[in-house]
């Protein structure tokens, strides 16, 4: 499997809450509480879902069976509710509409955060609106409370840019000045990594020493070096860890090169044999 490195991050606790504002227990209530193979907390934006009719050869197919839509209506032509030119190529996801669910009784901000992770030479990639982040949940059939979507944001977007972080420290072992791209990405909520898998399975047989609760959420990133023009596929994984004493909650991310080229098998190996070494030093020093 090979060791990475993996960062613990925490976000601040509000004033107004001592508990993670997002509600693991109100997630879990929509999904089998006996699912080991899915996320007990997923990222609330529904890639699971979406990604499944990202499988295909065609970039934009449409989800919706025409055939059966079209026995179903007899006095119009049926038309397909997901439009392909409303599916960005970059990730196969339907553009989240600005507009307020019906159901929704709090208006909630339109305005998007730029972040720091480049897309191309000329922009960043921009995080969603809490309105089109509320939109995504109604669209998956969640019942968030609205008064909360706003933090769940500032908490998706801050993941993110930690997970960027650990990307560009891995990349800096083969070019520190790299402009690095993030051009493409993909959400894998449903489907354990290789590594996550061995990390429960050595929970399970060891779980006073190892953790044996899957990542909440899976990204695959597919990060470009300009230079070269070469594509480096990145796995992230997502897990949950206990809360600082003082409700700040914390999540620990596994950000890692996947094993699929040589140039990154050996960037895992470097990465392994450096833990190894740091490891062993301190205690041969004191022998």
């Amino acid at each position: 499997m090979g060791q990475t490195t993996s960062s613990t991050q925490h976000y601040p606790a509000s004033s107004s809450s001592a508990t993670c504002p997002v509600d693991h227990s109100t997630f879990a209530r929509h999904q089998h509480p006996q699912a080991s193979s899915s996320a007990s907390a997923s990222c609330p934006v529904d890639h699971a879902s979406l990604a499944k009719h990202a499988q295909s050869s065609s970039a934009a197919r449409c989800p919706v069976d025409h055939a059966s839509s079209s026995k179903s209506s007899s006095t119009t032509a049926a038309q397909c509710p997901v439009q392909p030119e409303t599916l960005d190529p970059r990730n196969n996801l339907p553009i989240l509409t600005q507009s307020r669910a019906p159901s929704q009784t709090v208006d909630l901000p339109t305005d998007r955060t730029t972040s720091s992770i480049p897309r191309d030479t000329a922009d960043n990639w921009e995080y969603p609106s809490p309105q089109q982040f509320y939109n995504a949940l109604v669209r998956k059939g969640w019942e968030t409370p609205e008064n909360e979507i706003e933090t769940m944001v500032h908490i998706h977007n801050f993941l993110n840019e930690k997970a960027w972080e650990e990307v560009q420290k891995w990349e800096a072992q083969v070019n520190q000045d790299e402009k690095l791209q993030l051009v493409r990405f993909k959400g894998r909520p449903g489907e354990l990594s290789p590594k996550a898998r061995f990390w429960l399975f050595a929970g399970w047989l060891l779980p006073e020493r190892f953790n044996n609760e899957p990542p909440f959420d899976r990204h695959d990133w597919i990060v470009r070096r300009p230079s070269t023009g070469e594509e480096i596929r990145y796995v992230i994984d997502y897990y949950g860890a206990p809360p600082l004493p003082d409700g700040s909650p914390v999540f620990s991310l596994d950000v890692r090169p996947a094993l699929d080229s040589l140039g990154s098998i050996s960037m895992r190996v470097r990465a392994a044999t450096r833990a190894t070494w740091s490891s062993v030093a301190p205690e041969a020093s004191h022998a």
